[in-house]
């Protein structure tokens, strides 16, 4: 007989007392343990690693690449050069938003390399998610290895790297974990990038990574902004990515924020975020028989994206979602709710 325990997820019942319990009264631990000490340490690790080279990063503009960069900023300044890669799959405005933000509060070297088309060109036709994720990661390093050319010579390559990436992609040291989907953050570099790898942020859990966020001093709407997958929408479009999918997508889920802003419930939950399903349905506007796509709405609460469970949102914000995608998105007469938690289900659809 076997027993599958994890105290350490959300959904167990005095899991963090356990926890706490074993630490504590078992292993004598203090406890005494803060996000400054991890700031200082990381940062000594930082300057003893890079030394006088120079790191690029990728920036998308979510919380873990946004933390990434202050932490590695903090060690190194200058030395740190962030690359933020338009690939074709992000939110509407997104470039535009990623850009002022951090090059006005921040004062980051930040470099823009525009590449939608080319991810577009090599997603052409491809539905299996993981199939989408691995080219979404390829494509990725290519364009990294191109935007070296205008940046100049690097030795570290930094990503905004968490733990439960880690967990979801490959075993850790020997642990038999099985792969639930590819994370294109996680696995290593092409040999002939001949760049290593920067994960100041590996070992942390997305909570903590906001604690670090504030320790250092960001912003809150950084620090608490909404999880972002790294293949970006491609994600979100099920099945194949065609530009009109994406350009639905892009409308339904920025209405989707804007109420969850006016209604006060963005930075209440963990993720709120628009599916774009490749189904079409019968509906009718204006007198006119219509046959078009549905839009998911995925609403989730969590504290470490390892559980999660949908979260009942009020009906008068559901109903002026669904009221404005339906009135306001061409190609779109349906939306639904996604009322799954995870596990079985996962945060994302692909």
């Amino acid at each position: 007989i076997g027993i599958q325990f994890h105290p350490e997820v959300h959904h167990t019942d005095h899991g963090v007392h356990i926890i706490d319990n074993f630490l504590k009264r078992v292993c004598g631990c203090t406890g005494d343990w803060s996000m400054a000490d991890f700031i200082e340490e990381s940062v000594r690790k930082i300057r003893e690693t890079v030394g006088d080279g120079r790191v690029i990063l990728g920036l998308s503009g979510g919380v873990d690449s946004s933390v990434a960069a202050a932490l590695i900023h903090r060690a190194i300044g200058r030395q740190l050069t962030c690359i933020f890669v338009d690939n074709g799959l992000l939110r509407l405005h997104e470039r535009e938003h990623v850009i002022d933000l951090y090059r006005r509060n921040f004062h980051l070297n930040v470099k823009v390399a525009r590449a939608g088309s080319l991810f577009l060109k090599k997603l052409k036709g491809v539905t299996d998610p993981e199939r989408k994720r691995k080219i979404i990661g390829r494509t990725f390093i290519k364009v990294f290895e191109d935007s070296l050319r205008s940046v100049g010579p690097a030795e570290f390559l930094a990503q905004g790297t968490l733990y439960p990436d880690v967990i979801e992609s490959v075993s850790i040291e020997g642990n038999p974990a099985a792969l639930i989907k590819s994370h294109h953050n996680v696995g290593g570099l092409p040999a002939r990038m001949k760049l290593k790898l920067l994960e100041p942020l590996r070992e942390l859990f997305k909570d903590e990574v906001r604690a670090v966020g504030t320790a250092l001093g960001l912003p809150k709407e950084v620090v608490w902004r909404q999880p972002f997958p790294g293949p970006g929408l491609g994600v979100r479009v099920v099945g194949e990515i065609t530009p009109k999918r994406l350009r639905i997508l892009r409308e339904a889920d920025a209405i989707l924020q804007d109420e969850m802003m006016r209604s006060g419930w963005y930075y209440k939950v963990w993720q709120s975020f628009a599916v774009l399903v490749p189904v079409k349905t019968v509906g009718v506007m204006g007198d006119e028989r219509t046959y078009e796509y549905v839009i998911a709405l995925r609403v989730v609460e969590s504290t470490d994206a390892m559980t999660a469970d949908w979260v009942r949102l009020p009906y008068e914000v559901l109903r002026t979602v669904s009221s404005r995608i339906i009135n306001e998105v061409n190609g779109v007469n349906r939306v639904v709710l996604d009322i799954s938690s995870k596990p079985p289900s996962t945060i994302e659809w692909e």
